[in-house]
């Protein structure tokens, strides 16, 4: 797993193993390892961990074209199980715009209590009104904070590191297809800390007796999902 997912730190693949049904030490799965240093994650410890059920954050991200042009992804993260509710890509981001993609992201009977977000200018008027209408809270982190969208920030770090910094983008339809094909593995496959090393769309663990390790390439093989089949 270690040569065959560069990108991957024990944690990553300690949690792959347990969903094999392979029980060892994370600190085992160390050992063999080449240890690299990580930034720390900060946390917003009182507001977000409170609401974690009834709260989303939004918010942009830019990625440089093959040509120069610079576009915009657009991110709505559930905190629940840190899942991406939903996700757009532009050239040419507007209030307007924005505006759509939230009434896009939840249906009548899935709008959530509170929305964090920054206080970029594209979350204007028109924007703000919508909000309203829809009935969410907007929560404002302070300028300058963005440990204080701490849970959107590493989400946007996740998809740079682990997808788009190995990709070339042609253009929009280009960025779509690689978030696309990212986010298919972050849901379903990817295991995760705060999650107790499950995934956001909980994966079965698979006993020894299930059958031999497979390996399933994913975003292009720049990733794989272990599972057990039968012979």
């Amino acid at each position: 797993m270690s040569r065959e997912n560069p990108l991957w730190g024990a944690p990553r693949i300690h949690g792959e193993l347990l969903e094999l049904g392979i029980d060892i030490g994370e600190t085992s799965v160390g050992k063999y390892m080449v240890r690299q240093r990580k930034p720390t994650s900060q946390t917003w410890r009182t507001f977000l961990e409170n609401h974690v059920k009834a709260m989303v954050s939004v918010d942009f991200f830019t990625v440089p074209a093959i040509r120069f042009q610079v576009l915009y992804v657009f991110l709505v993260l559930a905190h629940d199980r840190r899942r991406i509710v939903h996700f757009n890509v532009t050239a040419h981001p507007t209030a307007e715009w924005t505006a759509q993609q939230l009434r896009e992201a939840f249906p009548f009977d899935q709008i959530p209590r509170y929305m964090l977000r920054d206080r970029d200018g594209i979350f204007g008027p028109e924007f703000r009104q919508d909000v309203k209408t829809m009935g969410i809270k907007e929560v404002l982190s302070a300028p300058r904070s963005p440990w204080q969208r701490a849970y959107v920030e590493r989400v946007i770090g996740t998809i740079r590191r682990e997808c788009l910094d190995h990709m070339i983008v042609f253009g929009e339809a280009s960025l779509y297809r690689h978030v696309k094909a990212f986010l298919a593995y972050y849901h379903e496959s990817r295991t995760h800390l705060c999650l107790a090393k499950d995934a956001p769309e909980s994966r079965p663990v698979q006993g020894p007796d299930t059958g031999r390790i497979t390996a399933v390439p994913q975003v292009g093989g720049l990733h794989h999902r272990y599972e057990r089949r039968a012979a």
